[in-house]
């Protein structure tokens, strides 16, 4: 997981991100040999409890999906406030796409 802020803000500034109604994603390439995931929850979402209950349900997501990523990436999810209402399919669904355009789970990407 990536969780020092120096790594958030090179995403932010250099990573390129695809965009869903629920989330967003940020993706930088690495030469690492395993993509990292961090995930941004802000206060636009709820209290912390809200804001806990989207973390666990998108690291569960993230646990669905990791056999699928390719090797080399820094990837930032960052939660949209539609996505405390979204079921947990919708929200899989939904990272699943995101992870798809961005190229971590093998599909085309534009970098």
């Amino acid at each position: 997981m990536l969780s020092r802020p120096h790594d958030f803000t090179r995403l932010r500034e250099t990573g390129h991100g695809r965009a869903h109604r629920l989330l967003v994603g940020r993706f930088a390439r690495t030469d690492l040999e395993t993509t990292r995931v961090g995930l941004a929850t802000g206060r636009r979402l709820g209290g912390a409890v809200v804001r806990n209950r989207v973390r666990r349900r998108l690291r569960e997501a993230l646990r669905a999906t990791a056999p699928s990523f390719q090797p080399g990436w820094d990837v930032l999810i960052v939660a949209r406030p539609a996505i405390v209402t979204a079921d947990y399919d919708e929200v899989v669904a939904a990272l699943r796409r995101v992870l798809q355009q961005g190229g971590v789970l093998g599909g085309l990407s534009d970098t």
